[in-house]
């Protein structure tokens, strides 16, 4: 595992959304915007994602491809960018990780999944309303870091 160094952490946990690419059974790559939660320290961080309840072309989140395609392949990708008028301040981070679901009846990640639960309704209120306690949470163990750009929004230098 590559540790995130501090300010790679601040951009993932603060980025509203990013976007994660799994790969489907055909070999193409499939990207979904996603919500996400960093929990943990820079040098040892995980990153959530729910499978909320909105409106999707299944009511069984384990019919969203990209849970198929997790289930089967594990290997993911996480991209967060910041775009900006000012080309200075353009950045992007990609993650490479290993993602896998917490089950909502797995009573081995009750309490790890109330975390993942609490942060993300802290970081979007919206959560308040979704039953996320009785659907799938995405873990992934975030693994090799790359970025570019200002990450710590200065306007100036290259990330890593």
């Amino acid at each position: 595992m590559t540790p995130l160094d501090p300010a790679q952490a601040r951009f993932l946990a603060e980025a509203r959304r990013a976007v994660l690419a799994t790969i489907g059974p055909t070999g193409r790559p499939r990207l979904v915007p996603i919500c996400h939660v960093l929990v943990g320290t820079a040098g040892d961080a995980t990153l959530y994602s729910a499978l909320d309840d909105k409106p999707k072309r299944s009511a069984d989140p384990h019919d969203l491809g990209r849970v198929r395609d997790l289930l089967t392949r594990p290997a993911v990708t996480v991209l967060v960018d910041r775009w900006d008028e000012d080309w200075g301040r353009l950045a992007w981070l990609r993650v490479d990780g290993t993602a896998r679901l917490l089950e909502p009846d797995d009573e081995g990640v009750g309490h790890e999944r109330a975390i993942a639960i609490a942060t993300l309704r802290g970081k979007y209120p919206q959560y308040v309303g979704h039953d996320l306690e009785t659907r799938p949470i995405i873990r992934i163990e975030l693994g090799h870091v790359v970025g570019w750009g200002p990450l710590d929004d200065t306007g100036s230098g290259v990330g890593s």
